[in-house]
């Protein structure tokens, strides 16, 4: 009996000796034996199973901090990598799983009224992994009224089995509830509109500096191609020198005439096929306030493809103006400028983006590009001189990622000068409203200038609407190429509150 005990623990005696180094180990065999001829059979079972849990307690304790270290990496390898399409895949999931229990709609109580939304897109720029199995997405939303709604989620989980745990509503119609303001640790709170300071609502005054990279990922073609981009150009508010361009081809810069913008243009092959264009660019920006220009402005009295003037706009704009007629010409565009923000909605649902003034003067709803477009041809018809500018608006609360599209804004002759208007970002910011009147903030690129853009080669399609993203065509055909902008600030904005 003793023979066969003493013999059942040699293992165990080994396998302390070589992972115990120090500890008295003929003490603990000798203990074993012992214990061992004074229980019986069947207590020797729970005896070694205790001393196993024992061992392996004092095997943990006395890894050094190398081994600790190792393990804990292998614990941390076991989380899955997740990246943005595993987000956007987990919210587009759970929407639908609520649009399927909600009768066909996401349905959010508020205090005054049942929201009943269906998705309109996911902000894939805003996309965060923030630790693990913890993410953020953001959503529009549109109601049945119309209505859109900008709408923050939280998200746990792993790609594939992600849930909701907070919902915010953030924005209606473009107007914030609330703003994110980032710590200087990049963590992020959430901060009441009416204490937000400027940089938080849009706005870098005096001058800005960053890093612009402008990407282009080309679709499937199966025949050959060509591609117009536009070139941000130096001008007496911004400095731009581009710091490279990846293509997979040779290319050429082209010179628009009647506004001197520059286009990038390129020719390519089936075999380019989902390669990518890269543009990075070196950007200092001013503050732009009301300026003097030597040229001409009678020519921004004229009608433009998608911009009419006269009839409808003519009778509407003298309503607008009515006794301001017998004042100056700024007060005149002003009362354009406040009609355009108390009755348009910045929605991006229906015909938006292609600024055409006419559905924005039926519809009264879009984004920059309609606010703007109404605009002008509410301006010429009123006889105002008035054009057309688009880039790119670089995030004031932040200092790097990416940006949501384009953004594009009017100017405006008056008393000598050219006046700088932002009406969508007004309209969103009604504080601003005084603001954006004779101003644009430091924090953009200009990409390009006007409308019907006509080149040479130029898209079989004729003159460009505007450029902002890329215009491609696939023999005659038009197409699409994804396009995705973002940046890195040189410096943090000045006005920003530290923290």
């Amino acid at each position: 009996m003793v023979s066969k005990i003493f013999t059942s623990k040699i293992p165990l005696i080994l396998l302390a000796i070589v992972l115990l180094p120090g500890l008295p180990y003929f003490k603990i065999a000798e203990n074993i034996v012992n214990s061992e001829l004074e229980k019986s059979y069947h207590r020797m079972k729970n005896s070694i199973l205790i001393l196993v849990g024992v061992l392996t307690t004092l095997m943990a304790c006395n890894l050094n901090p190398k081994q600790q270290k190792e393990e804990k990496q292998h614990t941390e390898r076991k989380v899955p990598n997740v990246v943005t399409s595993d987000i956007e895949a987990g919210i587009k999931t759970n929407i639908a799983k609520k649009v399927e229990e909600g009768g066909g709609y996401f349905l959010i109580d508020t205090e005054d009224k049942e929201l009943q939304l269906q998705l309109v897109r996911v902000h894939t720029e805003y996309l965060s992994n923030l630790g693990p199995q913890r993410h953020f997405a953001c959503v529009d939303l549109a109601d049945v009224s119309g209505d859109v709604y900008d709408v923050d989620f939280f998200l746990e989980g792993d790609p594939g089995s992600m849930t909701v745990t907070e919902t915010t509503l953030h924005k209606l119609n473009g107007k914030p509830f609330y703003t994110w303001k980032q710590r200087k640790n990049k963590t992020w709170y959430r901060m009441p509109v009416q204490n937000a300071s400027t940089d938080l609502l849009g706005v870098v005054e005096g001058e800005d500096a960053f890093e612009f990279r402008y990407e282009v990922t080309l679709p499937e073609m199966a025949a050959p191609a060509k591609m117009w981009l536009p070139l941000p150009q130096t001008d007496r508010f911004q400095t731009v020198e581009l710091q490279s361009i990846d293509a997979p081809v040779a290319h050429r810069i082209i010179k628009e005439k009647k506004y001197g913008n520059s286009i990038l243009y390129m020719e390519l092959s089936p075999e380019h096929s989902g390669k990518k264009v890269d543009l990075v660019y070196d950007v200092k920006r001013q503050e732009k306030k009301p300026y003097t220009e030597a040229a001409d402005p009678s020519p921004y009295l004229d009608a433009n493809i998608l911009l009419p003037i006269g009839d409808r706009f003519e009778v509407l704009s003298d309503s607008i103006i009515g006794d301001k007629r017998k004042e100056g010409t700024i007060m005149q565009a002003r009362a354009l400028y406040d009609y355009i923000i108390d009755n348009m909605r910045y929605i991006k649902a229906g015909k938006y983006g292609t600024g055409d003034a006419v559905y924005a003067c039926s519809a009264l709803t879009g984004n920059c590009t309609e606010f703007h477009s109404l605009f002008i041809s509410l301006a010429r018809s009123a006889g105002i001189p008035s054009r057309f500018a688009v880039g790119a608006s670089i995030p004031s609360d932040r200092d790097e990622g990416g940006i949501d599209g384009y953004h594009c804004w009017a100017e405006f002759y008056a008393e000598g000068k050219w006046w700088p208007v932002d009406i969508s970002e007004a309209n969103k910011y009604t504080a601003l409203a005084t603001y954006y009147f004779g101003r644009h903030p430091a924090n953009r690129i200009e990409f390009t200038r006007g409308r019907d853009l006509q080149l040479d080669p130029g898209p079989h399609s004729g003159p460009i609407n505007f450029l902002a993203y890329p215009v491609m065509e696939i023999g005659k055909e038009p197409a699409y190429p994804k396009t995705f902008f973002s940046f890195r600030r040189k410096t943090a904005p000045l006005t920003s509150d530290s923290l």
